[in-house]
């Protein structure tokens, strides 16, 4: 059986030189001996392990791993890589992906009229701090156009109303797919899907809700919070799925608060804590340590 919780960190090689960077995750049924082929198979094409995490899930039975390892032996083509580890993840039904470490996965952010999710994340992507290829901003609303502009993003205004939301969601999926769109970021937006869009961005969406799920829904969530007299503001950052808000949870934020806030002042406490919890969560999956366990996700740190 493989250890539960185990971490391993293998330091590089004294003189190796530069190698080109790869990152393998993986979940399958938990058996014997799936480091073992996992290393194994690195070993045998000349690449050393950088980080290792795992964790046996003893509850579904199930096994995850990230591996983050360099090529010594020279470039190797990626797709030639994953054609030999095919065989081994095939004799264990895994799902696993492997990626170059500096590949950017490509976001689509979503905003309707609150900017501080969107602000926060193109900020952190033009310097750099997030690791992805910010692609274009949808809204349903014309009020974040310039701030596109000023990134040099495109900017797509897709109007939604009850009798239009079918072709509005249509079109987003063309954009999607035409962008070749790796994830989907409900940046505090304000619209809620349809079980027909959650299908199809099953895995691939996020979003941010201003509460430790389920509570305050709806409208003023943070009016909500002051008249119940809350002593803990908090954000979550989860996929989306047809049931609102209750996606496998990525990522959560907490800031301890006192009587003497007003609402006010709560709302903009909460709207820094949201920023913290989405950026986190996206940091996560751009690096690859989030993994999805039924309901629930395996982060590793």
């Amino acid at each position: 059986m493989s250890p539960q919780n185990a971490t391993t960190v293998v330091a590089e090689r004294p003189g190796s030189g530069a190698a080109r960077e790869y990152i393998l995750t993986l979940t399958c049924a938990e058996r014997p001996g799936i480091v073992h082929e996992v290393s194994g198979f690195l070993v045998a094409h000349d690449c050393d392990i950088v980080e290792n995490q795992q964790f046996g899930d003893r509850e579904s039975g199930r096994f995850f791993m990230r591996v983050h390892f360099q090529r010594l032996g020279g470039e190797i083509d990626i797709a030639l890589l994953r054609s030999r580890f095919a065989g081994i993840a095939s004799r264990s039904d895994m799902e696993w992906g492997l990626h170059a470490a500096d590949d950017r996965p490509r976001l689509l952010l979503m905003v309707s009229r609150l900017g501080h999710c969107l602000n926060d994340l193109l900020y952190r992507w033009s310097t750099g701090a997030l690791h992805a290829e910010v692609t274009g901003i949808v809204s349903n609303h014309p009020d974040f156009a310039d701030l596109a502009a000023s990134h040099k993003l495109p900017f797509h205004h897709l109007p939604v109303t009850p009798e239009t939301k079918r072709q509005q969601e249509a079109r987003l999926l063309e954009i999607v797919e035409e962008q070749q769109i790796d994830l989907v970021v409900l940046a505090r937006y304000m619209q809620i899907l349809s079980p027909q869009a959650c299908t199809a961005l099953a895995g691939r969406a996020v979003n941010i809700h201003h509460s430790f799920l389920p509570g305050f829904a709806g409208a003023r969530p943070y009016h909500q919070a002051h008249e119940r007299g809350v002593k803990l503001i908090g954000a979550t950052a989860h996929f989306v799925t047809p049931d609102l808000d209750e996606g496998p949870i990525i990522e959560q934020e907490v800031v301890r608060v006192d009587h003497t806030r007003t609402a006010a002042q709560l709302t903009a406490i909460g709207r820094e804590v949201e920023c913290l919890a989405l950026s986190h969560a996206l940091q996560a999956i751009v690096e690859r340590r989030v993994l999805l366990n039924g309901n629930r996700t395996v982060v590793f740190r």
